[in-house]
């Protein structure tokens, strides 16, 4: 991305450089790997014609749990919540260090 600073130059600094000088770039990938994980199991809920209820049973947990997974805010989601979300929706979870 270039843009023009207040000086009149071209800096080649992009979003993310800026995130990571202020140290908010981790929390603010977390935040979209989150939206992003509870977009695609509504997704597949909608897809499937699955239900809150339906799902959550096929999880073996309860509709506040998956209200939580669900929740874009709520950061706090385990893998094998997840896992469970996944295989009640016939797909895999995949988990990669880039």
């Amino acid at each position: 991305m270039m843009a023009k600073n207040t000086k009149g130059r071209i800096s080649e600094e992009t979003f993310d450089d800026f995130l990571e000088e202020q140290g908010l770039l981790a929390e603010a990938e977390d935040v979209a790997i989150k939206r992003v994980l509870a977009w695609q199991i509504a997704e597949g809920m909608k897809a499937k014609g699955i239900t809150k209820t339906a799902m959550a049973s096929a999880m073996k947990t309860d509709r506040r749990q998956l209200d939580r997974l669900l929740d874009p805010e709520n950061k706090s989601v385990t893998l094998s919540t997840l896992r469970r979300a996944a295989t009640a929706l016939g797909r895999k979870l995949y988990v990669e260090i880039a």
